[in-house]
């Protein structure tokens, strides 16, 4: 059970949740990457890669025996937040293609680089699976 927690005397988020009450068993997914299973980066593209990182995340959650709205917690690490705000509307299509309208607490942190040589983004997150899956 996921319940949201939206505060009326906040702004109103857009693309995450304030915050997430959650029940099950949690799933801590490591950062993930925007590569292929031959762990190739897809793409130089800023927004191809968030959305393979995305679906990486997503990926693991299915292989534990959830679905994207399972997820609670999304942190994504970005090297270049114009690249990002450059692609918010190419990275939104893609989010609401593959999590509908689910939007969990979510953080976006700039940092100076990132393991892989040429990765843009790394994505880590947390799921709440329901119990007996």
């Amino acid at each position: 059970m996921v319940q949201v927690v939206n505060l009326s005397s906040f702004p109103q988020p857009r693309g995450y949740a304030h915050g997430i009450v959650s029940h099950g068993r949690m799933l801590h997914v490591s950062g993930q990457i925007g590569w292929d299973h031959d762990a190739r980066l897809v793409s130089g593209d800023f927004s191809t890669q968030f959305l393979q990182a995305l679906d990486n995340l997503i990926a693991v959650v299915r292989a534990a025996g959830g679905g994207t709205e399972h997820i609670v917690k999304v942190l994504a690490f970005v090297t270049d937040l114009e690249k990002y705000r450059a692609a918010r509307e190419e990275i939104g299509e893609g989010w609401r293609a593959r999590m509908g309208k689910h939007y969990p607490a979510m953080s976006l942190v700039k940092v100076a680089g990132l393991l892989e040589p040429g990765a843009l983004v790394e994505i880590e997150g947390v799921a709440a699976l329901p119990e007996g899956l």
